[in-house]
């Protein structure tokens, strides 16, 4: 796929790595690839402005540590509406990191990495819900998904922000 002078390249490895989630979010967004990202591991410890666990991408350096995700190509006058979404400056800023696609190809993404962790947090159900299908949907390997799906999720007591979240899939 042709990356014009006007996109960007943002490496979703949490909710948005659903096509429903992020569409909605961003109409201009394209699936160009799975990709992993070397010396991370996915947490779910980022300090969600509902007091949830959102997930994260922490650096490792371990060369074992991968955290897999989906690359998707932006319009650039969008980047500005995904940091607002995604709370740049408020528990998240970004950072460029090379990804690796499930082709073999290497890219320069942009991405977003917690600086209000909580280890003690955890993910409402319908965010989990999110990563998952996303997981899903891109085919990411079984034992990542399991991974996923082994992370404890609580009940979000605004039960209209829940069935808002997950009306999408319906």
């Amino acid at each position: 796929m042709k990356i014009a002078g006007t996109d960007i390249l943002y490496f979703a490895y949490g909710s948005n790595m659903s096509v429903k989630r992020i569409i909605s979010r961003i109409p201009s967004a394209a699936f160009i690839d799975t990709a992993r990202l070397q010396g991370h591991q996915l947490g779910f410890h980022k300090v969600g402005r509902d007091g949830s666990g959102k997930c994260d991408i922490e650096h490792t350096g371990e060369a074992g540590h991968v955290v897999l995700g989906v690359l998707f190509k932006l319009l650039a006058a969008d980047k500005q509406t995904l940091d607002r979404i995604e709370g740049l400056g408020c528990g998240y800023e970004h950072k460029q990191v090379i990804v690796h696609s499930s082709r073999g190809n290497s890219y320069t993404a942009n991405t977003y990495y917690a600086t209000d962790i909580d280890g003690s947090l955890s993910p409402f159900h319908w965010y989990k819900t999110h990563v998952l299908k996303g997981a899903c949907e891109h085919q990411l390997p079984s034992d990542y998904i399991r991974m996923i799906e082994t992370v404890s999720a609580i009940h979000d007591p605004d039960s209209d922000r829940h069935n808002t979240e997950l009306a999408i899939y319906r």
